[in-house]
């Protein structure tokens, strides 16, 4: 009885990654089909991989994607966790209150942050581009860094860094060596969750990118009506091997040196 349910649980665990991925691995299929139908297998190429890295468009949306989101990403790292250490040594009631308060960006609806970002950007007569764009990802991102270093701040011992104080380190010095290294997973992970979510992001870049600049989600958004080039499809399989790789290798590294270090 005890096989049959682990079979069950394995097959209904296998269907529902199935159902997740089957879009993303009808997207690679569609990468090395030879025609456009996306209905019909007109044979192999590799050819649409070519076109992309020759299609000027796709390289500059692709550039300002991962700018954009790389250093939204480290300033949001930076603010955010700053003031996470800030907001946990508030009194409960102010704490409270401030991550109420953190808490409303990321339940908002992104349209509704999106037209905000761009009335206050034109209220201000900041012309819309790049630095509209990487001020509002900075601004949506801070919030998860926050809700993402505020448990290890929690639950890092607060006693080491008063015995480094007594060990006549100073303040500055027993925060780069004791506290920081204790929180730098919640670091890691908030800026992890900032880049991603930079990175996948459309409706506030829509509304605060100006004429002649593109990120990958608003290159795809114009292309909708003409019909999505193939050469989109290789790029979002490019994107997906690179994060795949990357989540392996950040799930199974600290395992390998851990097993190393013990083994040593």
């Amino acid at each position: 009885m005890g096989k049959l349910k682990k079979t069950i649980e394995n097959i209904y665990l296998s269907l529902i990654v199935l159902f997740l991925y089957a879009p993303i691995f009808t997207l690679i299929v569609l990468s090395f089909n030879e025609g456009k139908s996306r209905a019909k297998w007109q044979g192999f190429t590799t050819s649409w991989y070519q076109e992309m890295w020759a299609d000027e468009a796709i390289m500059a949306a692709l550039r300002n994607t991962l700018v954009i989101a790389l250093i939204s990403a480290l300033i949001a790292t930076v603010i955010g966790t700053m003031a996470a250490i800030a907001i946990n040594n508030m009194k409960p009631l102010s704490r409270n209150i401030i991550m109420g308060i953190t808490n409303i960006p990321m339940l908002n609806a992104d349209i509704v942050t999106g037209i905000s970002m761009m009335l206050c950007f034109i209220a201000f007569r900041i012309s819309l581009g790049f630095k509209t764009i990487l001020i509002s990802h900075i601004t949506f991102n801070i919030p998860y860094v926050i809700l993402s270093v505020m448990p290890k701040i929690r639950t890092s011992e607060q006693t080491t860094f008063e015995a480094a104080l007594d060990l006549g380190a100073t303040p500055l010095q027993a925060f780069f060596r004791v506290v920081l290294p204790d929180i730098m997973p919640g670091i890691t992970s908030g800026f992890m969750l900032a880049f991603t979510m930079s990175l996948d992001d459309f409706i506030i870049t829509h509304f605060t990118k100006g004429a002649g600049i593109d990120t990958i989600s608003t290159l795809v958004y114009s292309q909708v009506r003409k019909g999505i080039s193939p050469a989109m499809y290789a790029l979002s399989t490019i994107i997906f091997l690179t994060v795949f790789i990357v989540l392996l290798i950040g799930n199974y590294a600290p395992r390998y040196f851990q097993r190393k270090k013990a083994a040593a």
